[in-house]
C-alpha cells in the first residue's frame, strides 16, 4: 500500500467495499447511505467556499452512489458524477442516476463528454497510481476550469502510510504522499495552486479535528479553464 505502483481494478469497488468494508477489512465503509444532514451541509460549504457560482457546472469525480451530486442539485447546482464502480452507480438515487456515469478509468472518453467549471475530487486521488493521476490532470485541462481535491496525506513521501491511521484500512488506497508532493504534481501538469490547506470548512471535519495535518485541501486552476 502507498507505493503507487499497483493500479486498482474497478471491480474492487463492489457491494462488499461499500456495505461491509469495515468488517471485511477492505475499506472504511459500512452500509454506505444518504445522510442529508452531512452531505447537504458539505455541498453548501463547497458552494460558498470555492465558490461555485449559480450558473456553473460541476463534476464529482469518484461520485460513488451520487450523494454529493444529489446534494448539489438540491441546492440548484448543475452537477454530474462519474465513477468506476458499477455497483455504486447502480445504487445512485433515481433522481440523479441519469446524471452519474460509469467510466472505465481516467482515459475513458465518457469522462469529459461536457466541460465543467469545477471538478470535485474528494477522497479519490489517493486511489490512483501516479501515471493515472498525471493522465487525469493532463486530460482535465481542456474540460475543467478548476479542481477541488480533498486528499489523505502521508507524513513524507517514503513511509507509504497515512497520518490518519484509519486511511490505511482501505486496500484501494495506493498513493500516500506529502502535501508538497501533491502540490508539485499539480504544478508539473500545468495547474496553478490557488489553495493548499490542511482544513476546509464543512469538509472532513471529523478527521481534521483529530488529525490536523492528515488531509490536504487543494484548489487548482487551469490557464485554459474559464469557459
Amino acid at each position: 500500500m502507498g507505493s503507487g505502483n499497483d493500479r486498482v481494478k474497478p471491480e474492487s469497488y463492489d457491494r462488499t467495499y461499500f456495505e461491509s468494508g469495515l468488517v471485511t477489512g477492505v475499506s472504511g465503509y459500512m452500509n454506505y447511505s444518504w445522510l442529508p444532514e452531512l452531505t447537504l451541509r458539505m455541498a453548501h460549504k463547497l458552494i460558498l467556499g470555492l465558490p461555485i457560482e449559480r450558473d456553473q457546472c460541476v463534476l464529482d469525480l469518484g461520485c460513488a452512489k451520487g450523494f454529493l451530486v444529489k446534494a448539489l442539485r438540491i441546492l440548484d447546482v448543475e452537477a454530474y458524477g462519474a465513477d468506476v464502480s458499477a455497483y455504486a452507480i447502480s445504487q445512485a438515487p433515481s433522481e440523479v442516476r441519469d446524471h452519474c456515469t460509469l467510466i472505465g478509468g481516467c482515459d475513458d472518453s465518457k469522462l469529459f463528454e461536457r466541460t465543467y467549471d469545477w471538478m470535485v475530487c474528494k477522497d479519490v486521488l489517493e486511489h490512483l497510481v501516479e501515471a493515472d493521476l498525471r493522465l487525469l490532470l493532463k486530460r482535465s485541462h481542456d474540460h475543467v476550469g478548476s479542481i477541488f481535491g480533498a486528499i489523505p496525506l502521508a507524513a513524507d513521501d517514503e513511509c507509504g502510510t497515512y497520518i490518519v491511521p484509519e486511511y490505511d484500512r482501505d486496500v484501494t488506497h495506493v498513493t500516500a504522499k506529502s502535501l508538497a508532493w501533491w502540490k508539485q504534481l499539480f504544478e508539473s501538469e500545468g495547474w496553478r495552486i490557488e489553495l493548499a490547506s490542511h482544513s476546509f470548512d464543512g469538509c472532513k471535519e471529523n478527521w481534521t479535528e483529530q488529525w490536523p495535518e492528515g488531509n490536504a485541501f487543494i484548489v487548482a486552476s487551469s490557464a485554459a479553464g474559464s469557459r
